[in-house]
């Protein structure tokens, strides 16, 4: 983006790609590597903490724990999977739901304030390295290598005619673009929330602080408004978000495991 000119001798440059590329800490370790190892830290001692002493009536701590595990379990594994093959893969739905919205609602914590899946390096690893792995290895357990390549490439029903084409483009979706889309959609949401939250604050101030003239200083407060309205928005999306990822990577389990395409 370039630079926006408002008043002689004020310049605004907008933030860009390049806010998100923060300088090493220390040893080569940025602030999204320790707002990782910090959301892995803040899952396990809440769950841990929340479950030491479990009650038949729940306290609010044990309360919420037990709502997202049940969703968790339920809403997304039983629901996309199966009540038959969900129970293995739950523990991973769970963990992949909990840690990319922890790391998703760091964009909206005050002094965090980066989401960790703007970062394309870490979405895309929990996609390829983890999700992947999983549900192909799941299909090939149930099927057996030539059933599960069948019936993923070559359905009973798909004409022969369109049959090359068609096991052509299910070979690059399954084994190819499934696991990229899965890593761009939530780093594409995360990255642009970011961005716009972003632009809003930023802009605000310099309308404030940098401009000589009192007929756009008014427009900051409009600016910093949009800014809240936007941090509910993004909240929701964030959430909204770790949701879908760990839905559609039940969803991949679930058909891997099913016996029709």
């Amino acid at each position: 983006m370039g630079a926006l000119v408002l008043t002689e001798g004020a310049v605004f440059a907008p933030p860009g790609a390049g806010s998100f590329e923060l300088p090493a800490l220390f040893g080569g370790v940025t602030k999204p590597m320790l707002l990782v190892v910090l959301s892995v830290v803040i899952i396990a001692t809440y769950f841990l903490l929340a479950t030491r002493k479990l009650k038949v009536v729940p306290g609010k701590g044990q309360f919420v724990a037990e709502s997202i595990y049940d969703f968790s379990r339920n809403s997304i594994a039983r629901e996309q999977i199966g009540s038959k093959d969900f129970k293995p893969f739950v523990p991973l739905v769970f963990a992949l739901f909990t840690f990319i919205l922890v790391n998703n609602l760091y964009g909206i914590i005050p002094l965090l304030q980066f989401p960790t899946m703007a970062r394309f390096g870490f979405p895309v690893a929990l996609s390829v390295l983890v999700v992947y792995p999983v549900y192909h290895y799941a299909g090939f357990k149930r099927h057996g290598f030539k059933g599960y390549f069948k019936k993923e490439l070559a359905p009973p029903g798909v004409p022969k005619a369109v049959l090359p084409l068609f096991s052509l483009i299910e070979f690059a979706e399954k084994f190819f673009l499934n696991p990229l889309t899965l890593a761009i959609r939530v780093f594409a949401a995360m990255f642009a929330g970011h961005l716009i939250l972003a632009v809003f604050t930023l802009g605000g101030t310099f309308l404030l602080t940098e401009t000589s003239g009192w007929a756009l200083k008014p427009v900051s407060l409009v600016a910093w408004i949009f800014a809240i309205g936007m941090t509910f928005l993004e909240a929701f999306i964030q959430v909204l978000q770790a949701y879908i990822f760990a839905l559609l990577s039940a969803g991949y389990i679930g058909a891997a495991l099913a016996s029709e395409h």
